[in-house]
């Protein structure tokens, strides 16, 4: 038996794998001792081992002919991609490689994969698909409290606040073991309020649902905290000993009265007081923000209002009060903090600033003035493929930008415009597909690594199974391409020895690993960060004592509203949002390889308000075609009462005609990059299916 951690989302939930009969793949169960899911499994953990199964997943490398797709010998493959990489260099300038990374690669390979980027590749071209995941939430809780990390506070402590408002998330459907935690708050006596365009899983378990327009999530916190203002609910000592900035936040505040909140939202006036009666009647409460309000073009300023409502309110740096952010990916938390990002080196520090980048220098053995500078964000590197000045080969590892990634067409042109793609992963995604060279590498239970779960519990997932013949890990693809490209040391195969040095790396930075080891996190079942000694017990509650800015000060930031990037009109009179279901994953492509899941969400579907089906003339499951700006996708109609008559839903796990990206704007918060996935204007139609023209009348011989 082996002890380990789910391969899907952040809350990386406590499993054990037991070996099968030979041929079969390990049975999976949870762990009771873990605290995070207490046993409780979701039904993608319950079927995480069939992907270890035999003819799932990928187990030779492919290159590219004139034919299409062949298999390879390793030694062909990585000579091709680093074959490209300096023809591309040599020719276009070393940004001119890109690297594009991803949310779910353990912390070893997230911090070998920018090292390589930095040292093997000297390219500024690098960020990760963890730009389209909590940025904006990122990017406000370092303008707020100086740091960033997802939880502040462990997740146990959610079930044990007064009151808990939970802003776009849903994680009835998107991380399940979660929602025990939400039962626990109200069996405690707490409350549960929850904001979201549709009547979610999650909604059905509050006790209060507000329901406003998509992407006016910022006037709704603003509306609040207006009315935190008028009914005295300030909290004026806290404000006064540990914020700065409260004025011009109060002012902000003021310009959005309960009337003119309800007139921008549609949320009414009645249901924003008992929002905040239920709020502010306790001495303990929190907010927790997902996608929904992150993924907006003001998604920054939307999570900032929502932090200064805690902050006025003195929900923040105290015991069972706060502000938190329900990371999505897997390693969403540990892959931003550690160098992937375009602008940032490992342990949160800054790519622009001297001191780290001396630190950092003097570890990796270069120069501080060989390192580059900052980069573009996600979807600006994407759209720069094959463009003059842009990027021309690039390397691909845990991502599938061809499903995920905002305007999907257009990204896929740039990727079909490249010079080289090379695409790491364990399966043939949509992505590889376009590549001229795959390169097939070991999956969750096939390595140890470790990874950072939502509450910055660092966490070691370890190998169970033998993976298969023709299969490497991440780490040895990075070590033999830096070999190629003239670099014999630094890029070790052993996760543990890499981690020996992102510890050496993280040493002093914000988020400090240095006191963590393998040992450690074995022994403890996790290790929250920041933990800068062995001797350290690790920080298990953040900002108790002081923010983490020089003067230890929580700073407002005074947000004010202003639209979405794409608001509807008479083209176009609908608002599209995307989400997630139950059973699948991000982009689908492991989760619809596995039966159970893809039996129960065979396909893509429109969410729609039977009214809003009644003015269509469609019923369920007929075809509807949605069309926004950028593209048209064809999926069946789900009829729902759960979702506002002025909105429908799509899931974004499929590729192909249903694929919600062809839709979604590609916008960008002016702070994080985030592109604007949860609000854009649609028309919606039923298909038009072709005509099918009957078979000509046979003709006699001879007439």
């Amino acid at each position: 038996m082996t002890d380990t951690h789910c391969p899907y989302c952040s809350l990386q939930c406590g499993m054990r794998l037991t070996p099968g009969p030979a041929g079969e793949v390990p049975e999976v169960t949870g762990r009771d001792e873990f605290p995070v899911n207490r046993g409780a499994l979701c039904g993608k953990g319950q079927t995480a081992a069939a992907l270890l199964a035999p003819g799932v997943r990928l187990t030779a490398p492919l290159v590219r002919d004139a034919d299409g797709l062949r298999e390879a010998s390793w030694e062909e493959a990585l000579d091709r991609v680093a074959g490209a990489m300096k023809a591309t260099a040599a020719a276009h300038g070393p940004d001119a490689v890109g690297v594009f990374g991803g949310g779910g690669l353990t912390n070893e390979k997230a911090y070998l994969l920018g090292k390589f980027a930095r040292v093997a590749l000297r390219t500024r071209s690098i960020d990760y698909n963890g730009r389209f995941c909590m940025s904006s939430a990122a990017a406000a809780s370092r303008a707020a409290f100086g740091l960033d990390r997802g939880l502040p506070f462990p997740l146990a402590d959610v079930a044990r606040t007064g009151c808990l408002i939970l802003v776009g998330a849903n994680p009835a459907e998107t991380m399940p073991p979660a929602v025990r935690h939400l039962r626990e708050l109200r069996e405690n006596g707490g409350t549960l309020v929850v904001v979201d365009p549709r009547r979610t899983r999650t909604a059905e378990l509050a006790d209060l649902h507000l329901q406003p327009l998509p992407g006016t999530d910022l006037a709704l916190a603003l509306g609040l905290l207006h009315l935190a203002v008028a009914e005295d609910q300030l909290d004026e000592e806290f404000i006064a000993n540990r914020t700065t900035g409260w004025a011009d936040a109060r002012a902000a505040a003021m310009a959005h009265w309960p009337e003119r909140v309800e007139a921008l939202t549609g949320v009414p006036v009645a249901r924003l007081r008992q929002a905040m009666a239920l709020f502010t009647r306790t001495p303990h409460a929190m907010v927790l923000t997902a996608r929904g309000p992150e993924q907006q073009s003001k998604g920054t300023a939307t999570v900032g209002a929502w932090i200064d409502l805690c902050l006025a309110t003195g929900r923040a740096g105290r015991p069972l009060s706060g502000y938190g952010c329900l990371t999505g990916q897997g390693n969403g938390q540990g892959g931003r903090e550690h160098g992937q990002k375009a602008d940032q080196l490992p342990g949160y520090r800054s790519l622009e600033d001297p001191e780290a980048r001396a630190h950092i220098a003097a570890l990796w053995g270069v120069d501080p003035g060989a390192l580059p500078h900052s980069g573009s964000s996600a979807y600006e590197l994407l759209d720069s493929l094959g463009r003059p000045g842009g990027v021309r080969t690039l390397l691909v590892m845990g991502s599938n930008p061809v499903v995920s990634a905002p305007d999907a067409a257009r990204i896929t042109r740039r990727l079909t415009a490249l010079d080289h793609l090379a695409v790491c992963d364990v399966v043939l995604s949509e992505t590889a597909l376009l590549a001229d060279v795959v390169l097939p590498v070991t999956q969750w239970a096939e390595e140890t690594g470790t990874l950072t779960n939502l509450e910055g519990r660092v966490l070691l997932r370890r190998a169970a199974v033998t993976p298969p013949a023709g299969v490497r890990s991440d780490l040895a693809v990075l070590h033999e391409l830096a070999r190629r490209l003239g670099h014999l040391t630094g890029f070790p195969q052993a996760p543990e020895e890499v981690f020996a040095e992102l510890r050496r790396a993280t040493a002093g930075a914000p988020a400090d690993y240095s006191g963590i080891s393998y040992d450690r996190i074995a022994a403890e079942d996790g290790v929250f960060w920041p933990c800068p000694s062995p001797g350290h017990p690790g920080t298990l509650r953040l900002f108790l004592e002081r923010f983490a800015h020089p003067d230890g000060r929580a700073r407002f930031t005074a947000p004010s509203h202003r639209p979405a990037a794409e608001e509807p009109d008479d083209a176009y009179p609908l608002y599209l949002t995307t989400g997630r279901t139950v059973a699948h994953y991000q982009s689908g492509a492991q989760t619809r390889r596995v039966p159970e899941l893809t039996a129960a969400a065979p396909g893509p579907y429109v969410e729609l308000h039977p009214d809003l089906a009644a003015q269509l003339g469609t019923r369920e499951n007929e075809l509807l075609t949605v069309t926004s700006r950028r593209g048209t996708v064809t999926a069946p109609a789900r009829l729902t009462a759960a979702i506002r008559p002025d909105t429908v839903f799509m899931p974004f796990h499929w590729p192909g005609g249903g694929r919600a990206n062809l839709l979604t704007n590609p916008a960008l918060d002016p702070v994080s990059r985030m592109p604007e996935f949860k609000v854009c204007a649609v028309r919606v139609e039923k298909a038009v299916l072709p005509r099918v023209c009957a078979p000509a009348e046979p003709v006699a011989v001879g007439a």
